[in-house]
């Protein structure tokens, strides 16, 4: 069974930088989509970052240039950096993962309970 557990999320000031991680249990993940989305209060949930099965990377146009999403040694972890935050950032971040569908829309099967990030400004 696939379990994802994300952590890292706080409040920071704006202009701070955090780094989100997601650990992944269950299968060889190898193969696998892995995909960052958040979730403002009132909002619907937004694609962040993806990394895609062939080593491609995707980010919403509002977090290029300030985020970057990465896998660890292992594979079985997945960070997003989070640079030069504004309030706007502020949401709950999910973590996600799938073998097929579009890295950049939430299709995935598999998500985290999220973790919750706060920018003060």
């Amino acid at each position: 069974q696939v379990q994802l557990v994300e952590s890292g999320g706080r409040l920071v000031q704006a202009g701070g930088s955090l780094r989100l991680s997601c650990a992944a249990s269950g299968r060889t993940f190898s193969l696998y989509h892995m995909g960052w989305f958040r979730q403002a209060p009132g909002k619907e949930r937004e694609f962040v970052a993806a990394l895609s099965s062939g080593g491609n990377t995707y980010y919403a146009d509002s977090v290029k240039g300030r985020f970057t999403i990465s896998k660890g040694n292992a594979r079985n972890t997945v960070y997003l950096q989070m640079n030069s935050l504004k309030p706007e950032d502020a949401a709950v971040y999910y973590c996600a993962v799938d073998p097929r569908g579009v890295p950049t829309t939430a299709t995935y099967n598999y998500w985290g309970q999220g973790t919750q990030v706060t920018v003060s400004s």
